[in-house]
């Protein structure tokens, strides 16, 4: 496994902090590669050795934050694991706080939409296996509790950030477990 240099690390840590104060000025259509370039304080042709485009750069920060927030809230659990829903969701909750100004970012800014799509894919899969775990559904009926729960978690968490964190992250948690609770325990 090859080490990657810190220089190459300390240039992308700008390059990403640059896109993300950028894109909480200005919506991210609006944001050109030379913007990314000139705030993180580096040529143009760099942000390009590290990233095909803005796009691709928006994409993998997505990721990135998407998958760490996995590893943190241990959502990634082998199917027979005794899983903990409201420790996942405090986890959760707690990821975000800390991570706030990213999930602000890319949940209100009017250019991204790709950020949606693969946090619901990912609670998607998520709830799936717990159901998979703990209820035996009919296949309709499996489907509208994925969407019920997935409809609560990603809405409360919208919800959270867009309106700068008003309850506390074990609040927020114990009050969406304690209304998920009950449709877990059928």
């Amino acid at each position: 496994m090859s080490k990657v240099d810190r220089r190459t690390i300390k240039t992308r840590e700008a390059i990403y902090q640059a896109l993300i104060e950028l894109m909480s000025e200005k919506d991210f259509d609006t944001i050109t590669v030379n913007d990314i370039s000139n705030r993180a304080n580096i040529h143009r042709g760099t942000v390009y050795l590290h990233y095909s485009d803005k796009y691709d750069l928006l994409d993998r920060a997505i990721k990135d934050h998407l998958s760490n927030m996995l590893k943190f809230c241990v959502l990634s659990r082998l199917p027979d694991e005794e899983l903990d829903f409201d420790q996942s969701l405090l986890s959760m909750f707690l990821y975000f706080e800390e991570h706030f100004s990213f999930y602000f970012t890319v949940i209100t800014n009017k250019g991204i939409s790709c950020f949606k799509e693969q946090f619901i894919q990912i609670i998607k899969n998520g709830i799936m296996e717990r159901l998979k775990v703990s209820r035996n559904y009919e296949e309709g009926n499996k489907e509208v509790a994925v969407q019920f729960m997935l409809s609560a978690y990603v809405g409360v968490v919208e919800w959270w950030i867009k309106n700068k964190m008003p309850l506390s992250p074990q609040n927020v948690a114990e009050q969406l477990w304690d209304m998920l609770e009950m449709y877990y325990a059928q």
